[in-house]
């Protein structure tokens, strides 16, 4: 864990000799800093809006924006943006100067920051995706400042800029960004959760979802990545072969972390300790040069914010170190994918963690229904959450023995499911897990004190002891979209549920509680699964089960255009019909794109390189000279000659599909290049990487797995 921490009596430092309390937060506006310079008035009504949803009192904006301004000018800072998320896979900026047009009457700077500057600018909303929303002639957009979270300064090169979390709307209000939705969801989970707390009898100021989000990602050599047109143009290799060492061995995990891995690693986190991103793990992951770093809990708001910018620092600060990070789930072949571990839960304002097991046997009846509550909501919606995560690099990782398989179902261990089993068939015993321990059978070290589940690493929504991990979301993806949705199906399922508990509240709320689990369990079991969700047997008993089975983007992103999903965001205000339809637009436009991109960089590399080398093997290795007709060299040339033609005519067959492809509008296409395209390439992927096994490093055009994988090993 990476944490000021005292070891042999060394205080552990972070870089430059700087102490981790001292580098932590310096450049945010945290509360610490907004306590200290905004008057007291001020500071209570902004805390109000931050912690307890209060509409923002737009009289105190001047105050705020002077204390930024002069706190930012201090930081040396010459530049602000209006930081926004929009529907495009990155973030967006644009930088202005904190110079006044007075300056060119006065011929001095004149230092400008005003309330208008903070609370809104105005991007062209005509170059962003908006899915049909917007039309090239209607131009105009706005960011709108997020006090939720807190403003920063970036520092890049020589560069210092304040960056203000905004979201990002069109002229007629439409949201154009993933955080409004996530902001929106957040909204209707408070609503929701405590009109249930309500019934259960307890009162609370707010409720929001909270976010713990561990990210995996590969790290590579420099040099390597940007003699892979596949790597640099789409984040995966579409031609490689497996190595013979591959992650076998499995040493890698949790390994010794090498020297300049860790010194990127260390570089990493001081530049994220100064804009207060929490990180508090790093650690080697299976596959060879992956690895993996994770946070701490935060507002889901926050947290998505502070992974957004981890994802754009890493590989900014990876080439300091002569390192590419690739974010792509599945960027080789035969080893492990990268996920971004999702790990969430609800808390009250009062610090009440709902999927906390608590101490009591009140405690626990109440946390048995709200785990009823989140099978509830997975149940009813699984399609939905499997959409949530339906980006093109899944369909590599999800299934693939690897990561969770496209069925969506819910581990919660053999404790609570035998719990909520008695209950359903009228056994209204004792919930109360007690303690246990287990001995290793060696006098000089402590017990073991066990969690109330095991772990179970193939499921895609497992409870984890007080959160539930949803382990499918993609590690290039933006948390904003799953845990909108995450939200969305809570906050119908609170409303289901309270509707079910009123009707048994006539006097004991315990006896109204189990009365609940033990009508609405039955209906949902089929959800959970503590099982192997690798194995086949699985796939086969969740049919039984009634459950989806959705291996393809494509296919998951169906599900957004349905009415009764287009009816329950637009019942929770989350988003609008056609706010949801852009987005399922915007993806098919991406998919079909990024299939395009792969299918032409992939004819480039065989003709370009592939094809080439071959070419040069065969005639620098005499296999055609008459003279040496010996069977076993007879044999091998044919067996070459038969995979380059095989190469050169599937290539060929590649082209012929791509000029179908274009001529089909973005849903067809999509469809046409998940099924037909990608078959093909991976056709083209085999009688390569076939290859590769004849010819000499050499003279092989491309940096093999054994280079990118092992070359530091």
């Amino acid at each position: 864990m990476i944490q000021l921490f005292y070891l042999c009596g060394i205080i552990h430092t972070i870089g430059d000799n700087m102490n981790l309390k001292e580098i932590y937060g310096i450049n945010t506006f945290s509360r610490k800093v907004m306590k200290e310079r905004l008057p007291k008035d001020v500071y209570d009504k902004l805390i109000q809006t931050i912690e307890n949803g209060a509409v923002l009192d737009i009289s105190i904006a001047g105050t705020v924006a002077q204390a930024i301004k002069e706190w930012t000018l201090e930081k040396g800072a010459t530049h602000y943006t209006h930081w926004f998320q929009p529907l495009s896979r990155g973030t967006a900026e644009k930088h202005d100067s904190f110079l006044s047009p007075e300056t060119l009457n006065n011929g001095e700077a004149i230092i400008k920051f005003t309330k208008n500057e903070l609370i809104q600018a105005e991007p062209d909303a005509s170059s962003f995706p908006s899915g049909g929303m917007r039309s090239t002639f209607e131009a105009r957009g706005y960011t709108v400042w997020d006090p939720t979270s807190p403003v920063f300064i970036i520092e890049n090169g020589v560069s210092k800029t304040l960056c203000i979390p905004s979201i990002f709307t069109s002229y007629t209000g439409d949201a154009l960004d993933k955080k409004t939705p996530l902001l929106r969801s957040n909204k209707a989970l408070n609503i929701s959760t405590k009109k249930l707390l309500k019934l259960l009898g307890h009162e609370t100021k707010r409720i929001h979802s909270t976010l713990g989000a561990e990210q995996e990602y590969f790290l590579i050599y420099k040099e390597y990545y940007q003699m892979r047109p596949d790597l640099r143009l789409t984040g995966r290799t579409l031609i490689g072969r497996e190595s013979p060492r591959g992650q076998k061995l499995e040493d890698h995990y949790f390994g010794t972390i090498r020297t300049d891995v860790l010194d990127f690693m260390v570089d990493l986190e001081k530049e994220a300790y100064k804009i207060s991103i929490p990180i508090t793990t790093r650690h080697n992951e299976v596959a060879p040069s992956q690895f993996e770093l994770a946070p701490i809990f935060e507002n889901v708001n926050i947290a998505n914010d502070k992974n957004k910018l981890l994802m754009e620092m890493m590989p900014r600060i990876a080439r300091r170190h002569g390192f590419e990070v690739l974010l792509h789930e599945k960027p080789f072949k035969a080893v492990n994918g990268s996920g971004k571990h999702n790990n969430y839960s609800i808390m009250t304002s009062e610090g009440r963690n709902l999927f906390d097991i608590g101490n009591n046997y009140d405690e626990q009846l109440e946390f048995l229904l709200f785990v009823c509550v989140m099978l509830k909501g997975v149940y009813k919606r699984a399609e939905l959450l499997r959409a949530s995560v339906a980006i093109p690099g899944n369909d590599f990782r999800l299934g693939a023995n690897e990561a969770p398989p496209g069925i969506i179902s819910v581990f919660l261990g053999s404790t609570i499911t035998d719990i909520l089993d008695n209950i359903a068939k009228g056994d209204h015993g004792d919930a109360k897990t007690d303690d246990v321990f287990v001995s290793l059978g060696l006098d000089q070290l402590p017990h073991v004190k066990l969690d109330n589940s095991d772990r179970n690493r193939t499921s895609p929504f497992a409870f984890t002891g007080n959160k539930f991990e949803f382990r499918a979301v993609g590690s290039s993806q933006s948390l904003g979209f799953p845990n909108a949705f995450i939200n969305t199906i809570m906050s119908e399922a609170m409303d289901e549920v309270s509707e079910i508990l009123s009707k048994h509240l006539n006097g004991d709320k315990n006896l109204a509680i189990l009365d609940t689990i033990k009508e609405i369990y039955p209906q949902i079991k089929p959800i959970v699964f503590n099982g192997n969700n690798y194995s086949e047997d699985w796939v086969n008993e969740a049919v039984k089960r009634g459950l989806p089975n959705i291996s393809t983007a494509y296919d998951a992103l169906q599900v957004l255009i349905k009415d009764e999903n287009k009816q329950l965001f637009e019942k929770y205000n989350v988003l609008t019909s056609k706010e949801l339809t852009a987005r399922y637009t915007i993806d098919m436009d991406h998919l079909s794109s990024l299939l395009e991109i792969e299918a032409n960089t992939l004819i480039y590399m065989i003709n370009n390189g592939i094809i080439p080398s071959v070419l040069r093997y065969f005639n620098d290795s005499g296999l055609f000279n008459e003279r040496m007709s010996i069977a076993v060299v007879d044999k091998l040339r044919d067996e070459l000659i038969e995979l380059f033609s095989n190469l050169k005519n599937s290539t060929d067959d590649l082209k012929d599909l791509l000029t179908q492809f274009q001529k089909m509008d973005d849903v067809h296409a999509a469809k046409f290049g998940t099924y037909e395209l990608r078959s093909k390439m991976e056709e083209i992927r085999a009688y390569s990487d076939a290859l590769e096994g004849h010819i000499p490093e050499d003279i092989w055009p491309y940096p093999t797995y054994i280079d990118i994988l092992h070359s530091a090993d």
